[in-house]
């Protein structure tokens, strides 16, 4: 009685399902990653709901906060306004295109996110933006 070797003559191959899930498994990993590696700049505050608010000026070196008791933040340091005031100019004078986000919190006197924004305006500096959340 003659048997067939039908395992002999059979040519390997490359499953690729496993491959494809490997492959996704590294994606979602890399994804995950790189969204926790955004950098928060500011200072913890509820910011305010705009409907019309967008992403803008991710890359910014300055990020002034003022707290909900009035109190100035440069990228996470507490500043009397004359420190803001002068750290602002010395960076302005590094850069003059210096990109600032600005974040008030939404209980905050809107008179001191005024008075924040008014004197980044005396210094010259024109890209600010105000960091919202999305409705």
């Amino acid at each position: 009685m003659k048997v067939p070797f039908d395992s002999l003559q059979r040519r390997p191959r490359i499953e690729i399902i496993p491959l494809i899930d490997v492959i996704f498994f590294l994606l979602a990993s890399f994804l995950m990653v790189s969204l926790s590696m955004v950098k928060n700049q500011g200072i913890p505050v509820r910011l305010p709901v705009a409907a019309t608010g967008k992403p803008n000026l991710a890359d910014a070196p300055a990020t002034v906060s003022v707290s909900k008791q009035g109190a100035f933040y440069l990228n996470k340091q507490a500043v009397s306004f004359e420190a803001l005031r002068r750290q602002l100019q010395a960076l302005q004078r590094k850069d003059p295109g210096l990109k600032v986000i600005l974040q008030g919190d939404a209980g905050s006197d809107f008179g001191n996110v005024v008075k924040a924004l008014d004197e980044m305006r005396k210094l010259g500096i024109e890209r600010v933006a105000l960091q919202t959340t999305a409705s």
